[in-house]
């Protein structure tokens, strides 16, 4: 029983773990195209990477970041954690190798990536939420 238990509780935790890499990898993707797109700048692979690799960095560490700290990486808290993160590495990576920092691109950015890392991690645990406050509403 105990056995069962913990590779249920693994198995969902690896899980997890997919979807969060997963989904902020393709929400930066995503964030990258559509500020290239709107910049009548090349969409293909390699402008997309240039753009996106120093905010894939910065959500890297910030999931590092969860993982040392054993937080669930689908948690809404770790969104913020993973945005604040890419945020900032990304931002302090395009500076140190040139990119452009332009404050109007920071706001966008910041509210962008909000937006998509936190809100994937919101809609997932709606139910949840929702669940409890009726639970405790009714």
């Amino acid at each position: 029983m105990w056995a069962n238990r913990q590779t249920d509780r693994m198995l969902r935790s690896r899980r997890a773990w997919t979807i969060a890499v997963t989904a902020d990898a393709v929400a930066i993707l995503v964030f990258a195209v559509i500020g290239r797109a709107n910049h009548d700048e090349s969409i293909g692979l390699r402008g997309v990477w240039h753009t996106a690799w120093p905010f894939l960095l910065g959500a890297a560490l910030g999931l590092v970041a969860t993982a040392y700290a054993r937080i669930s990486p689908t948690a809404v808290r770790t969104g913020v954690r993973v945005w604040v993160w890419t945020l900032v590495i990304g931002m302090v990576v395009r500076a140190a190798t040139g990119a452009g920092t332009a404050i109007a691109f920071i706001v966008v950015a910041a509210i962008v990536l909000a937006a998509f890392l936190i809100g994937w991690r919101a809609a997932l645990n709606w139910r949840t939420w929702r669940s409890r406050w009726t639970r405790v509403a009714g």
